[in-house]
């Protein structure tokens, strides 16, 4: 899980929720699997952070072959935001975007990625609920 969720969590495209969904069917513990998922999609989500933090436009919208207008869109919800933006990281496409521009804004890492940390935490921990009241 952990894995599935870091690589869900950077800018590489993968459904970590598919797998979770998956583990839980195979009857893995749900408790387990909201952490080692929280914890797999933050760092993702901290590499990102990091890939931003280098700071130069050209070169981080081809390594995440993100637009530059959609790095702008990110941009200008951390700068409006700020490290609150990370609470959305969570959201497939924006998120990456986010946490790329939260390092490139230089938001600061500790508020950022608790942000983040609970927003993600608090979508595993829907998702893992909606599943055990099927």
């Amino acid at each position: 899980m952990f894995v599935a969720a870091f690589l869900a969590g950077s800018f590489f495209p993968f459904s970590s929720e598919v797998v979770m969904l998956g583990m839980l069917a195979a009857g893995c513990n749900p408790d387990d699997l909201l952490l080692w998922g929280t914890a797999g999609n933050t760092l993702g989500s901290l590499f990102n952070y990091c890939v931003g933090s280098l700071g130069r436009e050209e070169w981080i919208t081809r390594l995440t072959k993100t637009p530059p207008e959609k790095l702008e869109k990110g941009k200008k919800w951390v700068r409006r935001y700020g490290a609150w933006a990370g609470l959305l990281a969570w959201v497939p496409l924006l998120g990456s975007v986010i946490t790329v521009a939260m390092g490139f804004l230089k938001v600061r890492m500790i508020y950022g990625m608790t942000a983040v940390a609970v927003g993600k935490y608090v979508r595993y921990w829907i998702l893992v609920l909606a599943y055990v009241q099927i």
